[in-house]
């Protein structure tokens, strides 16, 4: 059974400045990429796909709900996706699986701007939605491990966080392009919440899934032009690659696995909510007791903004994981969540709330998720040997977001119907403290040395 070591250097061959620099940017602008396909289906599921893939019901909640439900299965996906790309990552290497995952990411996003409604072919058209969500999902799954490991396998001595934080800051830099092309769409062509006619909801919300070529064009241009990591290809030069990676992960790293999966179910969790599952919140009908009724347009500025929070939320992280320690960053980080999770009736209750305290919410919310995101590409990666490294450390990542994001939105829209406001805030509590059960336990690794587990 491979073993972890303490080192107090880092025995990676060395790498230039100008290397980690390359590492640096192609890590980022492909989970980027990435993170901007998911989001883009994240705002349609929200705003287009129940009034044009599902049938017409008298109930707005329930084309949410079904709606949601496809958003929901990218997440299942997922795992499966870490175990296909974990394989050729754990076996072939790092540059060519991310490839891959790009690919497979960018080509089911756009196709999804193609598809036919539900007009138009009738069930067919969620059952084709459905497998391009799954397909993303595919994508993803083998997306962050690659990209975590890219950055943490070339990372400099002490500095493994503050590097591994790049392909983090892919989250709100997708999410602040896919919403800002949204709003940008909607201001011109003059669209309204709810209204299931007129120009954006004819064609142009399949404009930013098209877009996804352009980009993933871009990504490919960038990530072809790296070489393999030095940790890596150390592993395959003293023969210590296994011909199963699935089957090596789970005789050796079981434990590794599932404390990974429960350390993140609470960050996914956190971050469902305040990106999802709040938009759908912020701009239901505050007259029908499900939203506060913010207008579309109005409420994704609100986003844009709070989104700063998110990134400076992140490199932040990175440097406190690096001098303070992995552990003490996420367990002050989860507690403060769980504070955070006792004032959703002061922020947003329909009573009292206005966009200002929705602002506030969406700021604080941010901050917070980007302190608990960001250690998470140096932690996970770091709880497992090379040989299954990939394969590890994305089914810890994916599984966890089948517990904490894909139910997320689903749930806090039926728990809101039913109790409240303040009953989503006891979700994300219950979840954090799963998550603060996790990370107690967990040994530090910020002075492992990677070539030694």
């Amino acid at each position: 059974m491979s073993t972890t070591v303490d080192r107090p250097q880092n025995s990676t061959p060395e790498l230039t400045h100008r290397d980690r620099r390359r590492v640096a940017f192609a890590s980022t602008i492909g989970t980027t990429i990435e993170f901007y396909d998911f989001y883009v289906y994240a705002t349609a599921a929200v705003a287009v796909f129940p009034f044009l893939f599902f049938p017409k019901s008298d109930n707005p909640t329930i084309g949410l709900l079904s709606s949601f439900a496809t958003f929901g299965l990218a997440f299942v996906a997922r795992p499966l996706g870490s175990i296909i790309f974990g394989h050729f990552g754990d076996r072939v290497g790092r540059k060519a699986t991310l490839i891959g995952a790009l690919l497979t990411m960018g080509v089911a996003t756009f196709i999804i701007g193609c598809l036919p409604t539900y007009a138009q072919v009738g069930i067919a058209a969620p059952a084709l939605l459905a497998l391009m969500r799954f397909c993303q999902g595919l994508g993803l799954g083998g997306e962050w491990s690659g990209a975590a490991l890219l950055a943490s396998e070339t990372a400099a001595d002490g500095k493994r966080a503050r590097a591994a934080m790049w392909p983090q800051l892919g989250a709100p830099f997708g999410f602040f392009i896919a919403n800002g092309f949204f709003l940008i769409l909607v201001t011109a062509l003059g669209h309204t919440n709810g209204d299931p006619e007129g120009a954006f909801m004819a064609w142009g919300w399949r404009l930013p899934f098209l877009a996804s070529a352009i980009m993933v064009i871009i990504g490919l241009y960038v990530r072809l032009r790296l070489t393999e990591t030095p940790v890596f290809q150390a592993a395959v030069d003293t023969g210590k690659k296994v011909e199963s990676p699935l089957k090596e992960a789970f005789r050796t790293a079981k434990l590794p696995m599932l404390q990974g999966t429960f350390i993140m179910v609470g960050c996914y969790t956190m971050f469902y909510l305040v990106t999802t599952w709040i938009l759908s919140y912020g701009i239901g009908s505050r007259d029908a007791g499900i939203g506060l009724g913010i207008h579309y347009n109005d409420f994704l500025v609100l986003q844009l903004i709070s989104i700063f929070a998110f990134v400076a939320g992140i490199p932040l992280a990175g440097r406190l994981a690096d001098t303070r320690g992995r552990r003490p960053t996420l367990l002050w980080t989860t507690v403060a969540i769980i504070i955070f999770g006792l004032c959703f009736k002061f922020f947003l209750d329909p009573a009292t709330a206005t966009e200002g305290s929705v602002l506030a919410f969406l700021t604080i919310g941010m901050f917070l998720m980007g302190l608990i995101f960001g250690p998470m590409s140096s932690v996970l990666p770091e709880l497992f040997p090379t040989n299954v490294r990939y394969t590890g450390s994305g089914i810890s990542y994916n599984v966890s977001s089948i517990l904490g994001a894909a139910i997320a939105p689903f749930i806090a829209t039926a728990l809101n119907a039913s109790f409240g406001v303040q009953s989503v805030g006891w979700y994300l509590i219950i979840v954090a403290v799963i998550s603060l059960f996790a990370i107690i336990p967990m040994k530090e690794t910020m002075h492992k040395d990677l070539t030694e587990i």
